[in-house]
This record gives structure tokens, sequence and C-alpha cells, in this order.
């Protein structure tokens, strides 16, 4: 590897051993060493459609991704490039060079689908790789993408007729781009010139009528246009004309290709570098190389018990490592930058509890950037109880024990050597000396309530920064739903389908009144009435103390 985000050649990411899915160990540790987000660009198609050939291309280099020039598949299962990205700096470009779909060889045709699913849930730019024109067989062939509904849910479901949760899938779904190779049409309609563009929007178009066949047939149009709002189209002639030449095409220099493939490559390729976005998981959930991991090992974990890959679930999994290893972090953070101020000991209070209050701001600073989806709070309250600061108070309570102890045997020693006056004196510079001692003690706790009063004002000012962002990016998911909505209301309108544009009339009404439900939530308050509740008291105050007491022994 030669940095962070780039691995020398293409690795196996998911076998494909025997038409069973299993994740290599080897390409996992590849993502974990991947801090960066993630553009994860999958492509997918028919076998033997120069899938590899195209992605190649994007890793910047003809061979890598291996080719075939027989009748038999040459990929299986799902393999997987890192290189850095070359337009956009801090990401890592992710190429997933997918298996052929429609092999004859394949017993389980349910293998394919699964393939096909897996590059949905794990990429942000899905390119579907055809040979010829779109038409009808065409379309035939990407009949996977009318089975998505049974293959992925977005929301966990205890039964299956809750399956059905497509509507979701907008708001994670990759961008759409169909590449079509060996294209030989001229790109016309009704003899006027046409855009790629355009020629993918007319393909999808839907069939008049409501005979069963027809039905069929706008089937995958209707899901394509559904699933997926940002569509794109690229057609390619052909790189060569001489088939001797297309078999080790991988060998060829790029000026023997030919001139309108080498444009059309290049148009590709910059549009996916300037336009795919990095790989979320819905609210502002950005993917890095070490969550894909995640993700793609919880996905074929439960593609393998039998069961649908749940994005929600998925999510669940990843919040709970990533939030574990924040507030760990976090804790790290404070208890290293507090143990720096025992280097400069100080025997005032209020100077520590100012150096606590800076720490502990640092350290909730750290885990709220780290942390997601800790809708009940749980780990922010562990965060305020951690047991590595608990098990450090214990070992300063043996040590204030000590000093106690010591203390205690040298008054009783002095009384026994002082006589009746002396003793009648010290009894009175010991009375006064409690005295002061009480007044002190009193100023101290004082000191520890304003500075856990300002703790509490500082938790729950980045918590609600933090939950005012979370709204947003929900809203942001929603207004999208509708957006995409309103534009299928109006293709249906111009189409002339008023049942369909009717539906879709109340959902859009419906999808409206949550948008609205949002932006007026009250449960912001609530929430942040129940943490600052769990986080008292503030173990963090304590363990500022037990410094102070640490502090002042060593000065003895």
């Amino acid at each position: 590897m030669a940095s962070e985000s780039t691995v020398m050649a293409p690795i196996c990411l998911v076998e494909n051993e025997k038409e069973h899915l299993m994740v290599n160990p080897e390409a996992i540790k590849v993502l974990e060493a991947i801090t960066h987000p993630v553009v994860v660009v999958a492509i997918v198609g028919m076998y033997r459609t120069g899938k590899s050939y195209l992605m190649n291309r994007l890793a910047g280099h003809n061979q890598g991704f291996q080719l075939g020039s027989t009748v038999r598949s040459q990929t299986k299962g799902i393999w997987m490039w890192c290189v850095t990205h070359p337009t956009k700096p801090n990401f890592t470009l992710v190429l997933l060079d997918t298996e052929g779909l429609g092999d004859v060889e394949k017993d389980d045709p349910k293998n394919d689908s699964w393939i096909f699913a897996l590059s949905i849930l794990l990429s942000s730019t899905f390119v579907y790789n055809s040979m010829g024109t779109i038409n009808q067989q065409a379309l035939e062939q990407l009949h996977y993408v009318t089975e998505l509904t049974e293959l992925i849910r977005a929301k966990s479901a205890k039964k299956s007729d809750e399956m059905d949760d497509s509507d979701e899938f907008v708001s994670f779904f990759p961008d759409f781009v169909w590449a079509v190779r060996d294209f030989i049409l001229e790109l016309k309609l009704d003899d006027q010139p046409i855009t790629e563009d355009e020629y993918l929007e007319n393909a999808l178009k839907l069939i008049p009528g409501k005979n069963q066949k027809i039905r069929n047939a706008n089937l995958p149009r209707e899901c394509i246009r559904h699933f997926f709002p940002k569509r794109k189209c690229f057609v390619f002639d052909r790189p060569t004309k001489e088939k001797e030449l297309l078999i080790h095409i991988e060998d060829l220099p790029e000026d023997q290709l030919d001139c309108n493939f080498q444009v059309q490559s290049k148009n590709f390729c910059s549009y996916i570098f300037a336009n795919s976005k990095p790989k979320n998981l819905r609210e502002g959930i950005i993917v890095t190389g070490k969550r894909l991991g995640t993700l793609v090992e919880t996905y074929v974990s439960a593609i393998n018990s039998g069961a649908v890959p749940c994005l929600e679930n998925a999510v669940t999994t990843l919040a709970q490592l990533e939030n574990s290893a924040a507030v760990q972090k976090a804790a790290d953070h404070y208890s290293q930058h507090m143990a720096q101020q025992l280097r400069l000991p100080t025997e005032d209070l209020q100077e520590l509890l100012d150096v606590h209050a800076t720490c502990e701001r640092e350290a909730i600073a750290v885990f709220m950037e780290l942390s997601f989806k800790d809708d009940k709070r749980e780990f922010q309250n562990d965060l305020m109880a951690n047991e590595v600061l608990q098990i450090f108070l214990q070992s300063q309570d043996a040590i204030e024990k000590s000093i106690l102890q010591s203390d205690k045997a040298l008054t009783d020693g002095e009384k026994a050597r002082a006589g009746t006056g002396q003793a009648e004196r010290a009894a009175k510079e010991a009375a006064e000396k409690e005295q002061e001692l009480l007044r002190q003690e009193q100023k101290k706790q004082q000191q520890k309530m304003e500075a856990q009063e300002k703790s509490y004002k500082e938790n729950m000012a980045q918590l609600k920064e933090k939950m005012e962002r979370e709204r947003k990016n929900v809203i942001r998911d929603q207004e999208k739903k509708l957006e995409h909505k309103l534009k299928i209301q109006e293709e249906m309108l111009k189409e002339g389908f008023k049942n369909k544009c009717e539906a879709i009339g109340t959902e859009i009404h419906q999808l409206k009144k949550e948008i609205e439900t949002s932006k007026t939530d009250t449960l912001l308050d609530g929430v942040l009435g129940d943490v600052l509740l769990l986080a008292a008291p503030d173990p963090f105050l304590k363990l500022a103390g037990a410094f102070l007491k640490v502090v002042n022994y060593k000065k003895k």
C-alpha cells in the first residue's frame, strides 16, 4: 500500500465460491486503514460486456481488474480497487468490479440478484453496463432492479408484509449511470438530435396500456425512475474495429483506440470524478473506508443468514462500534490533557476547575464529531461516567486515605508529647484550624457546584447544536424525496397516467405533513432535559478534585 488511500492492485472484496458469498478479511484490512471518506463506484452488467476495462480506465490504468477474452465469465464475486481520488483531495475512490450477470453456468439465479443488491447498497454511483442499445430486451435484462423491494429493506420490520419500504430508497440509493457499449445508432429522435441523457429518459417512458404484458414491460422503467432520482447516460463506440486487437485491448496503446471511444471514455471518467458523491447512509452519515468494511460484513452476514439486508440494522451496528470508539477517544483526550497539568502543580482549585472545563469541552467536541445515531444518548451518558475514569478516581481515593492516616498519626503523636497548657492551646488552634478548613471546604463545594452547572450548560449547548444538525439532515432527506415525487408526478401527468399521478399526489401530501412535523418537532427539549438529569453527578468534577489532592500531596 503506497499510502492510506491507495492500494496498488485490485483485491477480492466479496468472494463467490460455489455461489456462496464470503467477505475477504484481507480486503477489510485494506478498508480499515482508510480513514478518509470514500467515493464508491460500482459497475454491474451482463458478463463479457467490458465492465472491467471501463473500471480500469477510472483507475487510470489499462490493466488492473482482470479482463477475459473468452465466453467464460472472468470476474467472480466483487473485486475492489482503492485509489487516491484524482480530483478530490482527502477522498478515496473505491472501484467495485462485479461478477457478470446472467452467466449460463450458474445454478442459482438468486446469486446474481444478491450481487446486484450489494452493488446498490455499497456504492455512491452505480454504473449499469450493457451492449448495443437501450431497448425492451436491455430493460428486461435489468429485471434485477424490479426485485430490489424483496432484496433490500430501508427499515427493520417484524412482519414480512412490511418489507416493501421502497419509498425510502431514494434517500440512500446511489446515482445511476447507464453505460451503453458498442453503440451503433444515431442519437436522434424524430429526426432531431438528442443528448445521451434524453436518449435514456425517452427509453424510460412508460408504455400506454393496462394489460399484463405492458405492466411487466413498464415495471423496470418505473423502478429506475422511482429509485434513482439522478440518472446519467453514456454511449460508447467500439474501442477498435479490429477483432484481433479487441481480444487484447488492455495491451493496446491509447493512440490505437478508436477516436470516438477515446473522447467518450474521457468524458465518462471526467463525469464520474467530478459528480460522484461520497458514500453516505442518510441523514448526513458519511462513510469512511473503515465504515464501508463494516457495511460489507453486515450485509453479507444478513444474506448468508437468509435475512434481507437492512440499512437501519446496518447503521445500528455501525453506530454501536463507532460510538463506543468515540467515547473512548473523548475520555482519553480528557485524561491526557488533564494529566499534563500535573507537571505544573497548583493549589488553586478554581484554576484546576477552569482547566477541567476546557478539557471537558474539548472531550465533548471529540465525541460529538465522531458519534452518530446516539438517539437515546446512551453513549454520551457513558462518556459522563466512563469506567476508566472511575478506576482512576478509586486510585486517588487510596492516596487520599493514606494522607489522612499520616496526618492523624502525626497529630496524635504531638498530643502525647505536649503538656496540659500546651494541650489546651493545641486544642484551641486545632478548633480554629478546623473552622478554617470547613470554610475552605464550603468554598470548594461552591466552586464545584458552579463548575458542574457550567458543565451541564456546555453539554446542553453542544448536544443541542448536534441535534439541530441531525434534524436538518432529516428534513433535507425528506425534501429530497418530496422534490423527486413532484418530478415523477409532473412526468406522469405529461405522459397521460392520471391514476398514477393521483396516487403520487396522496404520497406528496403525506410527505409534506412529515416535513412540517420535523420542522416543528419539540422532542429536542425533552431529550436535552433527560440528558442533563442522567449526566449528574459529573464524574469529571470528581476527577478534577482528585487531581488537586494529588498535586497538593506531591507538593508536601
